[in-house]
């Protein structure tokens, strides 16, 4: 299980450090792609996360996934990090995401998010215990 949130810059080469913590769950080489969930993020996924994602798009009827895959398969990259344990983010992805200066590396369980800090922060600006709790009513937890 992926979590935890780390801050670390963008170099001017476009690479952003993965924390060991996160790199364990991610294994040596992992897919980043263009986030969907509405947000201007990357989700950075394991070799068998991503194999998941890609056999629950696959079942779906062509017409219904063409946009999905054309959206997400277009901007994905393999990836894997160096010695220092940076990760070259493609420049497409960077412009995407709008990461430049400071990046939330964020584990979200069964993938990675990589957030401009900024936007991150905005994101994230209402999250309070109450409305988090509120939410997890539904979990009967």
């Amino acid at each position: 299980m992926l979590f935890g949130e780390f801050r670390h810059n963008i170099d001017k080469k476009g690479r952003v450090f993965i924390p060991a913590k996160l790199r364990e769950g991610l294994g040596d080489r992992f897919v980043v792609c263009m986030g969907f969930d509405g947000n201007h993020c990357l989700f950075v996924y394991s070799a068998e996360e991503w194999q998941k994602l890609d056999e629950k798009i696959q079942a779906m009827p062509t017409m219904k996934s063409r946009k999905i895959r054309r959206f997400i398969y277009s901007g994905a990259v393999e990836l894997e990090c160096d010695a220092q344990g940076r990760a070259l983010i493609p420049q497409k992805l960077r412009e995407y995401a709008k990461l430049e200066g400071g990046a939330a590396i964020v584990g979200v369980s069964n993938h990675v998010e990589i957030w401009n800090q900024e936007l991150w922060e905005e994101e994230n600006a209402d999250n309070t215990p109450e409305n988090i709790a509120s939410l997890m009513e539904e979990l009967d937890f």
